[in-house]
C-alpha cells in the first residue's frame, strides 16, 4: 500500500464528514486539519485528522464513497451507536481479520441495517478491533451460528500500521 496523493480537504467536505460520523455513529469529530491520503491498491482512502489516521472513505456496494472511522479513529473517538459488541473468545479472530460469526456477539446495536459499515468492539474494556459491513439487521445478529459481520480494516493490519 503506498500513497498515491495527499492533500488537504475543503471545508465541504470536512463538514460531509463530521455530519456523517455524528449522524451514524454519534461522533463529534474535532481537528483543525483533514487529509485526504489517496492509497494504491487498496479499496478506500485515508483522511488524516490533525495528522492521525482517523477516517477512511470506504467503497460502497453502488460505487460510491463513504466516510467510516478507522480502528484508531474509533478508538480515539469511541461511536455510540453502529457497534457490535464481541465476547474474548472472539477477539483473536477479529484481531486477525476474521469475518464475525454470530456466536462471537454478545451485543449489537439494534439501529445497524443490513449494509452498514460497523464498529466492532470487545466487550471487557470496549476497544475497537475492527471495522466491518454488517450482513444482517443489528436485531438478528445475536445467535448460535452464521456469518454477521464481513471484515474491512482491523488491528494489526497494513491500514493500522500506516504512517505517513
Amino acid at each position: 500500500m503506498q500513497v498515491k496523493s495527499r492533500h488537504h480537504l475543503r471545508s465541504d467536505a470536512v463538514s460531509e464528514i463530521r455530519e456523517a460520523l455524528a449522524d451514524r455513529l454519534g461522533v463529534d469529530l474535532a481537528g483543525d486539519s483533514f487529509e485526504l491520503v489517496e492509497l494504491t491498491d487498496t479499496p478506500f482512502d485515508l483522511v488524516l485528522v490533525d495528522g492521525d489516521p482517523d477516517v477512511l472513505y470506504y467503497e460502497g456496494d453502488d460505487g460510491g464513497r463513504e466516510p467510516f472511522v478507522t480502528v484508531s479513529g474509533a478508538n480515539a473517538h469511541p461511536p455510540e451507536r453502529g457497534v457490535v459488541t464481541v465476547d474474548a473468545g472472539a477477539v483473536s479472530f477479529v484481531s486477525d481479520g476474521a469475518d464475525v460469526m454470530r456466536p462471537g456477539i454478545v451485543e449489537a446495536d439494534d439501529g445497524i441495517r443490513e449494509g452498514d459499515l460497523v464498529a466492532i468492539a470487545e466487550e471487557t474494556h470496549g476497544k475497537v478491533l475492527g471495522v466491518g459491513r454488517a450482513l444482517v439487521d443489528g436485531d438478528e445478529m445475536v445467535g448460535d451460528a452464521g456469518k454477521v459481520v464481513k471484515s474491512l480494516h482491523h488491528v494489526g493490519d497494513d491500514l493500522f500500521e500506516f504512517a505517513v
